[in-house]
């Protein structure tokens, strides 16, 4: 009995003394962990160390582990970056000491060779914590290591991404060529607008108003119709250089060209780069059709359109890698500094002369998740100020009117950058306000590459239009304070032969630059047409102060002759619609024309009236009264002839040639005259009959010259047309201007 109550006592005592023992370790335990603790959010599995939980430490905490090493990019055959870690803790979080943790590779891409861990058996430091570093093998993509403590236990599992060994290569090369494509898409797309809206763009540019609104509205939807504020801008500066516009009505087409592209930009971000291939396609397709030049401009607009969205599409598929690599990352998120976002901005689209395609860059970067809004925006307002280069450019070695076009366009661009540059985390959520929010379903950076790229688009055209609505009503300030920073300066050298109007920078438009070389005819035809007036006054005056006056003109007429040739020459030499062919055409044969008029003053005329003047002759008064009045009559008809070239006048150029039957009789009919004070035996008909003859037959042949440039017209008008369908030929442009003196 005894011996069963003292075993009982033992018992009871060494339950109690357990307890004691368990609660101690558990605070010892406890206290162990506390001491080990780093901050981590740990979950535990079993209490025994055959099967205690391997913590993962996610990437971003802070603490002395590091970071797990899980999900890390890297070139493929090198080692990751961060070592890859597991922490090794019982069921109560009490960490492991010295405990094997087992490393392996479970997945490699195919045919990979090289990956390597070392070491793959690791014990755990007095935190729990096993680390090893992991050698990526030879080929790209995903690799999978595990770690485990034993058979059946918890396994946790690190994903790693190879990029190919040459991926700085490949992504220079797919940016480089994705930029290439979409700024050749860019060039093909709005040369296609230029060709299919060419009448429309050269009539509005014809056309200027002072009325500011107006002006808006014209410069604006000019731009979009060729897709281009840096082409509208070097226009308005060919235009105000050639004295067709001053600068003070270029003014609102510059801030209407502003918001014109933001269309160009709007287009982009529509993100259609799944139908690009169909867009290149069918633009093809168009172009290979039989030559209807409208379908074929069509197509080519179309073309242009695909190539754009296929070069975005290269450009984002080559960024890809960005987005795991930090340097660049933090690249980005520096730009959200307004400073050194405008800047990079701006060089960057000075450097490819393009704010629509630096801006298609950043809808990349959105669409990659790459970019924030707050850092798009300081890059969006470089844009704005790199793309004046290009009409900065334009404006070298012009004169002060058209120096002001750009540089009001500069002022503009600062000023609004000033104007919204101090509140751009506001514009930010004004543009997010104004903006599609997204599809619900998405989170995160799937979000904000769904919604940035309508963002940026948004905050360009917003910029432009409060811009243009802010500066609109001081237009005429600005105009003053330009041409107090480019006053008007004497002209201390002055250039002897030059032209006034063509310029080489509206080449790549030929509709426009047929205008600027119609107005150099002109210019051409008005030094003619001096010249053919003063040439009679040696001769009935006796003034020999033209004379030089008549040789220095005659240089400065062929001249203009080889220049205007060898503009319209290049511009034959690009793809041009019938009309424009015909245009040309009637434009070399013209200036031709005029040519050999100055010719015939220059090399028969002048040398008689040299003569003349070292003689003390004079003519008759009847032949000097027929001479002056078939001269009058030679000046009347290259008169006509300048308006009918012109105006483009079918109904004046049919008149000139019933004209020249006239005059032609009218010749004889002289010469008749002239035979009958011969046989009177008038004795100044006498002594002046050969260089009366002469002289007739000279004004006889400038009148056959003038008649040509009508009768080319014409001609060539009635080969387009046909000639019995008078209905199909183009109407003129203003009625003939009336004769003042009783035309002859």
């Amino acid at each position: 009995m005894l011996r069963r109550v003292d075993c009982l006592f033992i018992g009871v005592a060494l339950i109690c003394a357990a307890s004691i023992l368990a609660d101690y370790a558990s605070s010892t335990s406890g206290r162990a962990n506390s001491a080990n603790e780093d901050g981590m959010r740990e979950t535990t599995a079993e209490s025994k160390v055959d099967s205690a939980a391997l913590i993962l430490k996610r990437p971003g905490t802070s603490n002395g582990a590091g970071g797990s090493g899980d999900d890390q990019y890297q070139t493929a055959g090198a080692f990751l970056d961060r070592p890859l870690r597991v922490r090794v803790i019982t069921a109560q979080g009490t960490a492991v000491a010295n405990h094997h943790v087992r490393f392996a590779v479970a997945v490699t891409p195919p045919a990979t060779d090289g990956a390597h861990l070392s070491p793959e058996t690791v014990r755990t430091d007095h935190r729990g914590i096993a680390e090893t570093r992991f050698r990526l093998g030879s080929n790209p993509g995903v690799y999978l290591v595990t770690a485990s403590i034993q058979e059946g236990a918890q396994v946790i599992v690190f994903r790693a991404t190879a990029r190919d060994r040459r991926w700085v290569l490949m992504l220079i090369a797919g940016l480089v060529g994705g930029l290439g494509i979409f700024l050749y898409g860019l060039r093909i797309m709005s040369e296609g607008m230029k060709k299919t809206a060419a009448q429309r763009v050269r009539s509005i540019l014809s056309t200027f108003t002072n009325n500011r609104l107006i002006a808006v509205c014209a410069g604006a939807f000019v731009t979009v119709l060729i897709q281009s504020s840096s082409a509208t801008t070097v226009m308005l500066v060919s235009f105000v250089r050639a004295g067709l516009m001053t600068f003070a009505q270029s003014v609102g087409m510059i801030l209407g060209a502003d918001i014109g592209t933001t269309v160009t930009v709007q287009l982009i971000a529509l993100e259609l780069t799944d139908y690009a291939l169909l867009m290149i396609g069918v633009g093809i397709a168009m172009m290979l059709l039989p030559k209807i030049d409208k379908i074929r401009d069509v197509g080519e607009t179309i073309l242009g359109f695909g190539l754009l969205f296929f070069g975005m599409h290269i450009m984002s598929q080559s960024m890809g890698p960005l987005q795991t690599y930090d340097a660049f990352v933090d690249l980005l998120v520096s730009l959200e500094n307004p400073v050194l976002g405008i800047l990079v901005g701006a060089a960057f689209t000075a450097l490819i002369q393009s704010s629509a395609a630096f801006i298609g860059i950043l809808i990349v970067l959105a669409a990659q998740g790459l970019l924030t809004l707050e850092a798009a925006i300081p890059l969006l307002f470089g844009a704005n100020i790199g793309t004046c280069v290009t009409a900065l450019l334009a404006g070298i070695g012009t004169g002060r009117e058209a120096k002001r076009v750009a540089l009001a366009h500069v002022l503009f661009k600062f000023a609004g950058v000033v104007l919204f540059v101090g509140w751009i985390p506001r514009y930010a959520e004004l543009i997010r306000w104004l903006s599609p929010p997204g599809s619900p379903s998405l989170t995160g950076t799937a979000l904000l590459a769904d919604v940035l790229p309508r963002q940026i688009a948004n905050a360009h055209t917003v910029f432009n239009v409060a811009l243009t609505l802010v500066m609109l009503p001081f237009t005429n300030l600005v105009v003053r304070l330009v041409t107090k920073l480019l006053p008007d300066k004497p002209v201390t050298v002055i250039v002897p032969y030059r032209t006034r109007f063509i310029d080489d920078a509206l080449l790549s438009t030929p509709t426009l630059a047929l205008n600027l070389a119609k107005s150099e005819v002109m210019h051409m035809g008005r030094i003619v047409e001096t010249m053919v007036e003063d040439v009679i006054r040696p001769f009935v005056n006796r003034d020999g102060t033209v004379v030089n006056r008549l040789d220095e003109d005659e240089t400065k007429v062929d001249y203009l002759q080889g220049e205007i040739h060898r503009y319209l020459a290049t511009i034959s030499q690009q793809r041009l619609s019938e009309d424009r062919i015909t245009e040309t055409f009637q434009m070399m044969y013209t200036v031709t024309e005029l040519e050999q008029i100055g010719d015939i003053i220059a090399k028969n005329l002048l040398p008689r009236a040299r003569e003349w003047l070292s003689e003390d002759l004079e003519f008759s008064e009847e032949g000097r009264a027929e001479l002056v009045d078939y001269h009058r009559r030679a000046v009347k008809q290259l008169s006509r002839a300048l308006t009918v070239f012109q105006d483009v006048n079918l109904e004046a150029a049919s008149r000139m040639k019933k004209k020249h039957k006239k005059y032609r009789a009218m010749v004889d009919q002289y010469m008749r005259s002239h035979f009958e004070r011969i046989r009177r035996d008038v004795p100044e008909t006498l002594e002046t009959s050969e260089l009366h003859q002469e002289l007739m037959e000279q004004f006889r042949r400038l009148n056959s010259h003038s008649t040509r440039i009508a009768q080319i017209l014409l001609s060539r008008t009635e080969e387009l047309y046909g000639i019995a369908d008078k209905s199909k030929r183009p109407p003129r442009s203003r009625p003939e201007r009336a004769s003042q003196d009783g035309s002859p």
